[in-house]
């Protein structure tokens, strides 16, 4: 692990890749529009009685310990945050890819998150957000795209393989991640809407990208990030795995 010398200032036409992860501490990412949100300190559960007392509520109404760790764990993240039991089969969990999304967060990989508010969610993880970037509104104009789907583009120029990707707005962010082949570590794609969002998260199901997703119309950013979150903390706290 480096020396103890304090982060450098963000500065244009900078860029670096994240250390590996230690358990008590996220790596630090910076690119070359300052758009990456910086890692803060992450909930302990073991030190929120609230979130404790949350989890206790939730496991006297729902036993998921028949589930593998890792699913179990996002699943009842997942419910934690949104309050909704249907997401026990709504979503659509596949252990050997939620296990490469810990591997690759273990690692430092690169985050996206297709929006801001995605991107804001997240306090744990320095996470790559090129949606309000104003290239990416230009480059969707130029190439007859969505700025969703510009902002992946901008975005895989930044992280390149091995990311995590989360979406949970935009169900063109999804199409452009397949269309684009950034070999990705994990997507979380759990996009919200009427309009494309089931088709989208079905067409990544059968694209065979190691994924996390839902079934339905429902899902969004709070889901995106308490899924997440739940592999997060399993990647920086291995004995938490042992016991999830």
């Amino acid at each position: 692990m480096a020396g103890k010398r304090a982060a450098p200032a963000l500065t244009p036409g900078s860029k670096t890749r994240p250390s590996v992860p230690a358990p008590s501490r996220a790596p630090r990412r910076r690119d070359t529009d300052g758009d990456v949100t910086s890692p803060q300190p992450g909930a302990d559960p073991g030190s929120d009685p609230a979130l404790a007392e949350s989890y206790r509520i939730l496991r006297s109404r729902l036993d998921l310990s028949g589930r593998p760790t890792l699913s179990r764990a996002v699943t009842e993240h997942v419910i934690h945050a949104t309050a909704d039991f249907d997401y026990v089969t709504d979503l659509v969990c596949d252990e050997l890819a939620l296990a490469a999304g810990i591997g690759a967060l273990r690692r430092g990989a690169a985050v996206v998150a297709d929006t801001p508010t995605v991107a804001s969610g997240i306090t744990g993880y320095p996470v790559i957000c090129k949606a309000a970037d104003s290239l990416a509104a230009r480059l969707a104009r130029t190439a007859n795209i969505t700025v969703s789907a510009a902002a992946v583009r901008l975005a895989f120029s930044a992280a390149g393989p091995g990311a995590v990707w989360l979406v949970g707005s935009a169900p063109a962010a999804l199409t452009e991640i397949m269309a684009r082949e950034v070999e990705p570590a994990l997507v979380i794609g759990v996009p919200v809407g009427f309009v494309g969002a089931a088709e989208a998260k079905d067409a990544l199901r059968r694209s065979g990208l190691p994924s996390l997703t839902n079934r339905t119309e429902k899902g969004g950013p709070a889901v995106a990030v308490a899924a997440f979150e739940a592999l997060l903390r399993l990647a920086q706290d291995p004995e938490e795995e042992a016991h999830a």
